[in-house]
Parts: C-alpha cells; structure tokens; sequence
C-alpha cells in the first residue's frame, strides 16, 4: 500500500467539498492533472463513475474508476471499473480525520497487489506514485486553506 499523510487547517467538510467540485481543482490540484470528467453522476455517490488522464513517470494514465464507499465529510473510495486492473489496483481512498480543533488529517491510500519482485522491478514508477500523492497533498492543503481564509474573509467583510 501507498500512503501519504498531509494536515489541512479546515474542517472535514471542506475538504469533502473539494472533492465535490473536482471538475472545478483537479487541473490545478497537480501540475501532472490532464483531465477530468464525470461519466455517470456528478457528485460524490457510491455508483458514480469518473474518468481522468494524469502523467507519473512521465507516463500518461488514463482510468476510469466507480466510487465504491463514500462517508460524508470522511472517506472516499474508488476502484477501477476494469475488472482486470481490479487485480492489480483493488481500491484508492482518501480518509478525513479530525486532528484538532479546526485541523484535519487528509490520508490518501492506493492499495496495490503485487509481490516484493514486481515492487522492486517497479520501484521507479512506485516512488514517482508516491511523489505525486505527496504533491497533491501540498496542494489540496494549499487550496482548501486558501478558500476556507477566501470564505471566512467574504463573511467578515
């Protein structure tokens, strides 16, 4: 399994809504996002399917994938819709947890099947994986704590 761990000043709620508008921040939640687009559905639903096109390792990914948990304003997963790929990439999440007070813990999980010689001859491509979950971690705290200051700004004004 893959993990990364990044802490957002924000509630869990706006967090959860970020991934609500993905149409509207997956392009600049990391510079390697190419496209994103809802296939059935538009909303964070178990049954929902979305396509989207990211590089890593410069490599262009193209998936389509079907939530198949949501918990408001706490988890998100998905899993690819080929059944095939399903083999391999059983299941993504993106869990919500309450840190602090007005802190959240942002977890992302790839959960992955393979043995220790396909992770080695993989190796390069894993670490590129996990560079780029840490970077949409930097930027979803970066984005999420830019429009909770932009919200909070607009009602005291």
């Amino acid at each position: 399994m893959l993990r990364d761990t990044t802490e957002v000043t924000c509630t869990p709620e706006a967090i959860f809504q970020f991934f609500e508008d993905m149409e509207s921040h997956y392009l600049q939640w990391h510079p390697d996002h190419k496209l994103f687009r809802w296939v059935t559905g538009r909303s964070l639903a178990v049954g929902n399917v979305f396509y989207f096109e990211e590089v890593i390792a410069g490599k262009l990914l193209k998936k389509n994938v079907i939530f198949t948990r949501i918990e408001a304003h706490s988890h998100i997963e998905f899993a690819p819709t080929f059944w095939l790929m399903r083999l391999f990439l059983p299941r993504l999440l993106f869990r919500i947890e309450a840190a602090a007070p007005k802190v959240c813990r942002f977890v992302a999980e790839i959960h992955l099947r393979m043995g220790p010689l396909a992770a080695r001859l993989n190796k390069r491509q894993l670490n590129a994986v996990r560079e780029h979950m840490r970077l949409e971690g930097v930027n979803l705290k970066r984005i999420v704590e830019n429009q909770v200051q932009s919200n909070y700004a607009s009602i005291g004004a």
